[in-house]
């Protein structure tokens, strides 16, 4: 049920995440009021004030925390930022959105949601990808039984890209959140958790593909992985999970997710549309918006009645789009409960463990159990 009340939204950064997925949808939500704009240097071409003259302005996020008028912070700046500006809104009494990576480390996360818990406010992390068509048509064959027993499930996040980013993305280290594993790696181990949970041991391979070696997972200087292979197992089931990310990758349909089963198996290529979508100046109310082409639909293979096997083409399902996660966060904070926020800090904080696994299995070369906390 939405709320009648509305909330007053202050926003911490004025890069792409905030002017792509977070303003547009704020906007889109009915009980959400954007209110404020941190940007820290406005210059022409690239103004807060400019772009939105109607809004309150501020260069330091003391400032925004500050506002008693201000009921929602949504922290879009670089992840080794997260955790101090979280912690300070939550102090000052504000329910708060983090952009992926949600923090460094498993300890920040599990403090951060314990914080919140202890002043009654909701902190959320902005796992969009768990609102992708591909990712819920492949949720929907899984829970419906469609595939039977999962055996294998492979997902991948493979492009190419020889030249390394100038921004965060490859400048950060990996102790501070930056690089692949915890920028992509975010979301695949997101969306694998969100279907299967916690696995019982993590092995990984971190490597550098443009320069051409491995890297140890440590974290120190140097340590700059740019292609992910991960395997996580689930003992309960005999289950394996393979993660993969590259940035070598030279095809003309980058797969996906393939996902084997006792009865079946689904195979998927290329990426959910709405991020490219957004990033071209579409809209989230546009027609179509978050449909797939039917060209790139997935294809299905199962076992016929006979013993045979056919395949064919399977339709994405209907896209619930970035806007019902939104939805999803605007109903928590009306009823300031963590069951209803769409992806709590503390799953955030067991997918965190699984990072960290694998850091620890790249740097000794065996399995590693992820080591979660109470919360």
């Amino acid at each position: 049920m939405s709320s009648s009340r509305e909330f007053n939204v202050g926003i911490i950064g004025y890069g792409l995440s905030a002017k792509v997925f977070h303003i547009p949808f704020v906007a889109l939500t009915p009980s959400l009021v954007l209110h404020s704009i941190v940007q820290r240097s406005p210059a022409p071409g690239n103004s807060a004030p400019a772009d939105f003259p109607s809004l309150k302005h501020f260069t330091s996020a003391d400032a925004l925390l500050s506002d008693p008028s201000v009921d929602i912070v949504i922290i879009s700046t670089p992840p080794n930022t997260h955790y101090s500006l979280a912690r300070n809104a939550l102090v000052a009494g504000k329910h708060v959105l983090v952009e992926k990576p949600f923090v460094p480390s498993s300890a920040q996360a599990y403090e951060l949601a314990a914080l919140a818990r202890s002043h009654h406010r909701v902190l959320c992390v902005y796992q969009n990808r768990r609102w992708d068509a591909d990712f819920l048509t492949v949720q929907t064959l899984i829970r419906s039984g469609t595939l039977g027993r999962i055996v294998e499930f492979e997902t991948h996040f493979d492009r190419l890209r020889l030249e390394k980013p100038t921004t965060w993305k490859g400048q950060l280290s990996m102790d501070e959140g930056g690089g692949v594993l915890y920028d992509l790696g975010t979301h695949l181990l997101d969306q694998v958790f969100a279907l299967f949970g916690m696995p019982t041991a993590v092995s990984a391979k971190l490597v550098n593909q443009r320069e051409g070696r491995l890297v140890s997972g440590a974290g120190g200087a140097g340590e700059d992985p740019d292609g992910v292979s991960l395997v996580l197992s689930y003992a309960g089931s005999g289950m394996l999970v393979y993660v993969r990310i590259g940035v070598v990758s030279v095809e003309t349909e980058q797969v996906r997710f393939w996902v084997r089963g006792s009865k079946g198996s689904y195979r998927k290529s290329g990426l959910d549309p709405q991020e490219e979508q957004l990033r071209g100046g579409g809209n989230a109310t546009d027609a179509g918006f978050g449909k797939e082409h039917p060209s790139r639909y997935g294809k299905l293979c199962v076992v016929e009645k006979d013993g045979t096997v056919g395949d064919r083409v399977w339709e994405t399902v209907e896209p619930q789009t970035y806007r019902q996660f939104y939805e999803l966060f605007a109903e928590a904070v009306s009823s300031g409960k963590e069951e209803d926020v769409p992806v709590p800090a503390a799953q955030a904080a067991q997918v965190l463990a699984i990072i960290e696994a694998a850091r620890e299995s790249a740097r000794t070369g065996s399995d590693v159990v992820p080591v979660t906390a109470s919360t």
